[in-house]
């Protein structure tokens, strides 16, 4: 059966307000992915917008997230993913069995500048490039 091999592996990451973390591990999981990867995110508590520390951090290295918006957690979107990632909101993130979860320590950028926020995008970078190789390995 090729159905299998045809689905892409889909990755959540959930956080608390979706403003800073998940939203730049979903940025780098887009764009370092290239369309192998299905890429959602979302928070227990979505903030009113994403973090401009953030945005800032991302724009340094070519990485486009201001026109993204915080999302609110859903059980669906836990459901329709095969990996589920958190970042300090695990207890409110509902279980499914046969779901992979993860959950990343990450400092919370909320209320940081740019230079604070400049190593949690690059410590998430590394997690995002060995997320793909274990989702995606053939594809280099």
């Amino acid at each position: 059966m090729s159905t299998e091999a045809a689905k892409k592996p889909s990755v959540l990451f959930v956080c608390v307000h979706n403003a800073g973390r998940s939203q730049m591990a979903a940025a780098f999981l887009t764009t370092l992915a290239e369309g192998r990867i299905e890429v959602r995110s979302a928070g227990s508590q979505p903030a009113d917008k994403v973090n401009p520390a953030a945005v800032e951090a991302m724009a340094e290295l070519g990485i486009d997230m201001s026109a993204e918006i915080p999302k609110v957690l859903t059980t669906e979107a836990v459901k329709e993913s095969d990996v589920v990632i958190t970042m300090g909101c695990g207890d409110t993130c509902p279980i499914f069995p046969g779901k992979r979860y993860e959950d990343w320590e990450l400092e919370d950028p909320a209320g940081q500048g740019v230079a604070a926020v400049r190593p949690i995008r690059d410590d998430i970078k590394t997690r995002i490039e060995a997320l793909i190789a274990s989702l995606a390995p053939a594809a280099k």
